[in-house]
């Protein structure tokens, strides 16, 4: 089952319509996401093909060498941080209209956190290392 949602950038040049397998939002606290979106980035997995009017108007970031990110050419809205060789993206979570029901579930790069906020939240905290873990197809300590 699986909810589909309505989103875009801001000026609207770039449209999305994905069906999430699951309503769980995330939130990295990683120095890049951090730095490329002003606070931790809070995002919505999806893993298949994605369906994208304006296309034209996507700019892709190299920003790491397994991970890219997408925004707006026109109006620099975040779109999704993607997984280089996979199907696997991380849609920006507030550029969908038409959401609901989410679960805030899982903080990531919970050891590179700032101290001057903390989420009220009850989530699964995974450090840098259980990334970096999972990442090389191993269990994370945590």
């Amino acid at each position: 089952m699986s909810t589909q949602y309505h989103g875009s950038c801001l000026c609207g040049k770039v449209k999305f319509i994905v069906p999430f397998a699951n309503t769980n939002l995330s939130a990295c606290h990683c120095h890049t996401c951090r730095k490329w979106s002003a606070g931790p980035l809070m995002t919505l997995t999806y893993s298949g093909e994605i369906v994208t009017q304006g296309q034209e108007y996507i700019s892709h970031y190299n920003s790491s060498e397994w991970a890219e990110r997408a925004f707006c050419k026109e109006c620099g809205s975040h779109l999704y941080y993607h997984l280089k060789g996979t199907n696997n993206y991380y849609f920006a979570t507030w550029i969908f209209d038409d959401i609901k029901d989410l679960e805030f579930t899982t903080e990531v790069f919970i050891d590179n956190k700032p101290s001057c906020y903390d989420f009220a939240n009850h989530t699964h905290k995974l450090t840098e290392a259980d990334i970096l873990a999972m990442a090389n197809g191993n269990s994370p300590k945590s």
